[in-house]
């Protein structure tokens, strides 16, 4: 199936690893070209030189209000424009009620909730029908997960705001979607299984609730990543997609 990827331009934040550096690589292998971003320069640059002449880094964080326009920027100066976002960007920090501060609610605010409104409200503004805007979110929007308290609360606040921007933007023929990873095995979730006294077991039990019965590959993810962004999903919008091998049964 051809999923008409072919030189489409798309910007992938927070790709310099784990499930936005997993989409990134299926949609180059796809055809497409990327720009992705990252905090830091040498690790950004490094990514994009792994994905290959097709793709361009640049050093941005998703919390700084000038990103949006400097990938932009980036997507016309190296491939004349761009035909959708993937907003992804690293959890927050872990912990219960008691234990987070309001600097780590602060500092996740600013790059997980308003950094990800900035960027699609100026990807909105650009894109031209046939345009997508994805959202790489969690399962925390539908039922909260144990010891991810900033995560419970701002990410079901996203999944909101994108489901009323795919209403928004419906009539010009933009799509907004949204993915939901469950146990995808990142980095990222093998330091949150790291953080029990007893991580092997950890695993096994988290495995256990999964019907496939074990953790998502992270190019799993990605290749659900590269379907809907691409123009083989037209007809997709204002939906989120769990791919957490069916830990949610589809809901």
């Amino acid at each position: 199936m051809d999923l008409g990827l072919k030189d489409r331009v798309f910007v992938v934040t927070g790709a310099t690893r784990g499930l936005g550096n997993a989409t990134a690589r299926e949609l180059v292998a796809d055809g497409a070209k990327v720009i992705i971003s990252g905090r830091d320069e040498k690790t950004v640059a490094e990514a994009a030189a792994a994905l290959g002449p097709n793709a361009v880094g640049v050093a941005a964080g998703n919390a700084d209000p000038e990103t949006p326009a400097r990938l932009i920027a980036a997507a016309r100066e190296h491939f004349g424009g761009f035909d959708g976002v993937l907003v992804s960007v690293g959890g927050p920090a872990p912990g219960f009620v008691a234990d987070n501060t309001d600097e780590q609610w602060q500092s996740a605010f600013e790059s997980v909730f308003l950094g990800a409104v900035r960027l699609a409200r100026a990807a909105a503004a650009e894109l031209e029908p046939g345009g997508v805007i994805g959202f790489v979110l969690s399962g925390s929007v539908h039922e909260p997960i144990p010891g991810l308290t900033i995560s419970n609360g701002l990410r079901p606040g996203l999944a909101g705001f994108a489901k009323s921007l795919a209403d928004e933007l419906g009539p010009r023929g933009i799509r907004v979607v949204g993915l939901l990873p469950g146990r995808i095995d990142t980095d990222r979730v093998r330091e949150l299984d790291g953080l029990s006294a007893d991580p092997e077991a950890t695993r096994a039990a988290a495995e256990s609730r999964i019907p496939l019965r074990r953790y998502g590959a992270p190019e799993e993810f990605g290749r659900a990543g590269a379907f809907l962004l691409s123009p083989a999903a037209s007809y997709l919008t204002g939906i989120m997609v769990p791919v957490d091998g069916g830990f949610r049964h589809g809901f």
